[in-house]
C-alpha cells in the first residue's frame, strides 16, 4: 500500500475527529483547555499515529505507532464517558460516538496483530 490515506481504519478514524470535534462544540466554555482539548488531541492522534507510522521504513516501527493509535483511542473511549458521567454528551450522543470509537479500536487491534 503505497498511500496511508488507502487504509479504512485511517478513513474510520479521521470520520470520528470529525465527530469529536463536532460533540465537544457544545460543551462548557470553561473545558476549552480541559476536556474538550483533551479529546480533540486524543482523536486527531489516532489517524495521525497511523499516518506517521505508515511512512516508517519498517513493520516494526509501522506496529508501534498503530499502538500509540491504540492507546488514544483508549484515553478517548474514557474522556468520552467522563464527558458522559458530568452530562456534557447526552446518552444518545454518546452512544453513537462511543460506537465509532469501539469500531475504530476493533480495527486498530486487527491491523496490530496483522503487522
Amino acid at each position: 500500500m503505497k498511500n496511508f490515506k488507502e487504509l479504512i481504519v485511517w478513513q474510520k478514524a479521521m470520520v470520528l475527529v470529525v465527530e469529536i470535534y463536532r460533540v465537544t462544540k457544545s460543551f462548557p466554555d470553561d473545558e476549552k483547555f480541559g476536556l474538550t482539548s483533551q479529546m480533540r488531541r486524543s482523536g486527531v492522534s489516532i489517524p495521525s499515529n497511523i499516518a506517521e507510522g505508515h511512512m516508517r521504513t519498517t513493520n516494526r516501527d509501522f506496529r508501534q505507532f498503530v499502538a500509540f493509535a491504540r492507546g488514544s483511542c483508549s484515553e478517548l473511549e474514557t474522556q468520552a464517558r467522563i464527558a458522559q458521567e458530568l452530562g456534557y454528551l447526552s446518552t444518545p450522543a454518546f452512544i453513537k460516538l462511543d460506537e465509532k470509537i469501539t469500531e475504530v479500536a476493533k480495527m486498530l487491534s486487527s491491523f496490530y496483530a496483522k503487522l
